[in-house]
């Protein structure tokens, strides 16, 4: 890792900090004498999924983008583009051009590959890729492709879900021969149009395994919101179940999660966790754009069919305004050691690894004045409660201190934001506060904290509200070593905070 180098040293300073708050002076540095830096990676995939294989780490992102890594920091490329030179697939773009025959090329030119997810089929002995291809907004489909590597190529099997369809195009998709011969697809359809207020755009799938192995496909973009259905583990297809309409259970689409109302919600993706015995669903909010507001939102639920619940104990479903809902993991933020603001983070996947760490994939844009983005892997911690907060930093240095904190690790100077909320262009901005003798004061922000001291574990109450959280170690991406505090609210908000050592 390139931060190697800068740890011994950062342990020196850190040491030296101890020191001198022993002699009377307050720990933590003035913003002038914290140094700069953002990560720079070179490599840029959208949507990224994340699967380990071996002692490698992969992500697969739209357009057909494939890069590879051996430490989450490092990323090289080895698939881009989409075109019939791309190794990733082998005939993707054959004469019969299988996987675009309903949707033809996207709306605004070329041919949309999007949101792939690949997963090891135990069963088929197979690497399996899950994919969109789609024309426009509502008009898509999800296909699947297999390989004996996991760096491809991968061949396109089939296409599975259908969405977008008219009365007039519905015989172009597999709905019939799902549904019957005799099913009315006009109950799909409203108006002449497909019904995306109340059914999914079939895009951005991920598949994973449930707690008993059984396998399982979530999808979903906006319109209709996110949906999920059982997948055969011995053909990789789906199970279509029976209707039930009291427990929102589609036969074609499967059961109904969250979203809907063409609300702002996308790129699901649900994983479980053994410790927490909670299966986590991650979205993202907003538009993909820099200043679109997009953002990171966790749900959880007991049972991998729901129901799917934030921190203020509600689901997410047919409203007019979501905002409010889910549990706002990181949204646009600016750190005093970051030369550039982070924007529009989203689009996630996450990774269970062998030692159990738990990691945040995601691609990140910049207060760059442009759309450019890279990949971002940010190390997950739980809370008392078991919800999930992000370092606010990349990965690759983390850890509690031994024996746990005590009270004179916490006081000092930290740098505290809270990314709401809001979906939205505004960047919230880390102000300075003081934490001492369990007060928190500064800036905008008066309140209390109380360490569980010996652990990790702290709260802190701003404005009446009580957020639960977890104190780290790490060196940031400008080479500082930092304090992290990462904690969750009730309101569904998450606030961070940072001191600089």
């Amino acid at each position: 890792m390139k931060r190697k180098s800068i740890i011994g040293c950062g342990v020196m300073m850190w040491l030296s900090a101890v020191l001198l708050t022993g002699c009377g002076t307050v720990q933590g540095k003035d913003a002038s004498q914290i140094k700069q830096g953002n990560l720079a990676l070179g490599v840029s995939v959208h949507d990224p999924s994340v699967v380990k294989s071996e002692d490698s780490y992969y992500i697969f992102g739209s357009h057909m983008e494939a890069a590879q890594s051996t430490d989450l920091i490092n990323w090289k490329s080895f698939a881009s583009g989409v075109n019939a030179a791309n190794p990733l697939f082998d005939n993707l773009f054959d004469e019969s051009m299988e996987a675009f025959a309903y949707v033809g090329e996207y709306v605004e030119g070329g041919y949309a590959v999007w949101a792939p997810d690949v997963i090891y089929n135990k069963a088929m002995g197979k690497w399996v890729m899950y994919f969109s291809t789609s024309h426009d907004w509502r008009t898509s489909n999800i296909c699947f492709a297999t390989a004996d590597e996991i760096t491809g190529p991968y061949s396109y099997a089939d296409t599975l879900l259908y969405s977008g369809f008219t009365s007039m195009t519905v015989d172009k998709t597999n709905f019939h021969e799902i549904m019957g011969e005799d099913a009315k697809a006009s109950d799909y359809i409203q108006s002449a149009e497909y019904n995306h207020l109340n059914y999914p755009n079939c895009i951005d799938p991920t598949v994973f395994y449930d707690k008993d192995g059984k396998m399982w496909i979530v999808y979903g973009s906006w319109s209709g919101g996110i949906w999920l259905l059982e997948l055969d583990e011995a053909t990789g297809y789906p199970i279509h179940p029976e209707a039930d309409e009291a427990a929102h259970v589609d036969k074609y689409f499967g059961k109904y999660l969250i979203g809907g109302l063409h609300n702002s919600c996308e790129g699901p993706y649900i994983f479980y966790d053994e410790e927490s015995a909670y299966y986590y669903l991650l979205v993202s909010y907003g538009g993909l754009t820099r200043e679109g507001g997009y953002q990171i939102r966790c749900y959880r639920s007991e049972q991998v069919d729901g129901p799917y619940l934030d921190a203020s104990g509600q689901t997410f479903d047919y409203v007019s305004d979501h905002s409010e809902l889910g549990v706002k993991m990181m949204g646009n933020y600016m750190l005093p050691s970051l030369k550039t603001a982070y924007m529009a983070p989203g689009h996630c996947s996450a990774l269970v690894d062998d030692d159990g760490k738990m990691y945040l994939v995601y691609h990140q844009r910049f207060d760059s004045g442009s759309e450019y983005h890279e990949p971002r892997v940010h190390q997950m911690f739980r809370n008392k409660e078991g919800w999930l907060v992000a370092a606010p930093f990349a990965a690759g240095t983390e850890s509690s201190k031994e024996g746990g904190y005590g009270k004179k690790d916490i006081e000092g100077k930290w740098y505290l934001l809270n990314h709401g909320t809001d979906i939205g262009a505004e960047i919230h901005a880390a102000e300075a506060v003081t934490l001492k003798g369990g007060s928190v004061s500064g800036g905008n922000f008066n309140g209390s904290y109380e360490l569980e001291e010996g652990t990790s574990y702290m709260n802190m109450v701003l404005d009446d509200i009580t957020y639960s959280g977890v104190v780290i170690d790490m060196t940031d991406e400008a080479g500082n070593m930092v304090r992290c505090f990462m904690a969750v609210g009730g309101n569904n908000q998450t606030v961070w905070a940072v001191m600089y050592i």
